[in-house]
């Protein structure tokens, strides 16, 4: 037993050491995991491990869905008291991101320009954030020049976002001849479940029905493989292509 359990240390500190050389960290893990092959797997876990797999995201992810549930305004109530007792400018950008999130999307596009009248305003963050805002109020004019300038700014911003909504604003003031080769090339380069729905979303309220059928038949291929998690994370997309 105790030579198995010795095995099973190394393979561990192996499967460590395969992840430090992968990833480009420093060398010295090397060392650790094999002069101390139980203590240093704990510690690479901890320290590197964790922290850049999906695992903690998820967890967090988690936590905040159900903080959510449980009091869906308190974050709304906690951003709106803490800009109320500080106004900076810090606090103003938390106070539009809970409006946003809670369906309060023109007073958060409001609060978002205002953010972009000072020192922020080349913040591609906020820009993608007021771009958010005003396509949720239904203003895709208003979102599109946003959208350019991240674009022209830095092509590597957020990229698969920035090319759907994008694709959004561009049905939104009409051009959609421009919006459907922009929900191509978006689908083309990610090929992600969201380009897919916002596309399908598009297709069926643009009577382009066949391409909203097929895109659906692939959607649903999709969510047959979908863990209970991973449904409600895409409840609010779902609803909409459901509505379309």
């Amino acid at each position: 037993m105790t030579i198995f359990g010795i095995g099973i240390h190394i393979l561990i500190a192996i499967f460590f050491a395969i992840h430090v050389v992968r990833n480009g960290q420093q060398l010295y893990w090397l060392l650790i995991l094999f002069m101390f092959p139980l203590l240093g797997s704990v510690v690479y876990f901890v320290a590197i491990y964790l922290p850049s797999s999906g695992l903690q995201r998820g967890a967090r992810k988690a936590v905040s869905v159900a903080a959510k549930t449980l009091d869906p305004g308190r974050e709304l109530r906690d951003a709106r008291a803490a800009f109320e007792y500080t106004p900076t400018a810090q606090n103003q950008m938390r106070l539009a991101s809970a409006l946003l999130e809670t369906g309060s999307s023109e007073e958060a596009a409001g609060i978002y320009e205002t953010c972009l009248q000072g020192v922020f305003s080349s913040d591609l963050e906020i820009r993608y954030s007021a771009a958010r805002a005003w396509l949720e109020c239904g203003n895709g004019a208003k979102a599109l020049p946003h959208l350019e300038f991240i674009r022209n700014k830095d092509l590597h911003f957020r990229p698969e976002q920035v090319a759907i909504l994008t694709a959004r604003a561009l049905a939104g003031t009409g051009r959609n001849s421009e919006a459907k080769a922009a929900f191509d090339e978006a689908l083309r380069r990610f090929g992600s479940f969201e380009c897919r729905a916002e596309y399908a979303i598009w297709a069926a309220s643009n009577g382009e029905r066949e391409l909203a059928a097929q895109l659906r038949v692939e959607l649903d291929q999709a969510m047959q493989r979908w863990s209970r998690h991973t449904r409600e994370m895409y409840q609010p997309l779902l609803r909409r292509l459901g509505s379309a």
